[in-house]
């Protein structure tokens, strides 16, 4: 499995990597290939539920809110509800029929070099939308979701997508980063019951109890930095990371 030290190097890598659009699985890829690991996939989901963690800590009065107002049958809370249920669907979908593809890109250098160039073009197209701070709706809670689904493939940033594809639509810069990071909700969960079969391949506990802590703590921390740089409108500049990471790994990977 992994040593104590190799678990908190994941999860420092996982806690920067997964809020910042610059693809939290590129890099776990990138980083296990570099220390010669053979991480099972359901390590990064733990890893992943370590953040799962943060955003429920980060937005839980917006959580909270949207709980009282579904409650309360507000039809303004039952839209947002059922956007992120719709925008849910496509990312599972593609979890579902074509698992065993996006097994087999977490393997290859090149799929995350290519993933990462990917995220480069989209966060550089995030820059010029048509229209500014419009309202989430339905087409761009869909198209987002949409965006959310080539996520899946390592290289591909999950937050790149998800709040590049509300910003070329022109949403408001806090309303796509809330909706975004919602989102990573039921994402995850559903990869964690997609996942569930494979718990036994988890191995020593200790190790990875240290990695999905530090997850926690370093996620903490960059998730926090991150919305601080979207209201300041900052959020593309981390195409040219992605865009020189992509290049180095397609050449020397």
């Amino acid at each position: 499995m992994t040593t104590i030290i190799e678990a908190i190097i994941l999860g420092i890598i996982q806690g920067i990597t997964e809020w910042l659009p610059i693809s939290s699985s590129g890099h776990l890829v990138i980083a296990q290939q570099w220390l010669g690991l053979e991480v099972p996939v359901i390590f990064d989901i733990l890893l992943h539920l370590g953040s799962l963690i943060v955003v429920l800590f980060v937005f839980r009065k917006d959580i909270l809110l949207l709980c009282r107002g579904i409650l309360r049958r507000e039809s303004y809370f039952l839209q947002y509800a059922a956007g992120l249920v719709v925008a849910t669907i496509p990312i599972g979908l593609v979890g579902i029929f074509l698992n065993d593809i996006v097994k087999q890109a977490f393997g290859s250098l090149q799929a995350v070099g290519y993933g990462l160039l990917f995220t480069a073009a989209i966060l550089f197209l995030s820059k010029y939308p048509k229209t500014k701070d419009k309202n989430l709706s339905w087409t761009s809670m869909i198209g987002i979701g949409a965006l959310q689904a080539i996520a899946i493939l390592p290289g591909v940033s999950r937050s790149g997508m998800t709040i590049s594809a509300g910003l070329m639509q022109g949403v408001d810069r806090e309303q796509a980063g809330r909706f975004s990071f919602l989102l990573f909700i039921p994402a995850i969960l559903g990869a964690t019951v997609v996942e569930f079969r494979n718990f036994s391949q988890i191995g020593d506990i200790p190790p990875l109890l240290i990695g999905v802590i530090t997850t926690m703590i370093v996620g903490y921390f960059s998730l926090t930095w991150l919305l601080k740089m979207l209201k300041k409108g900052n959020f593309n500049a981390f195409a040219w990371y992605c865009l020189a990471l992509g290049s180095l790994v397609l050449i020397f990977g």
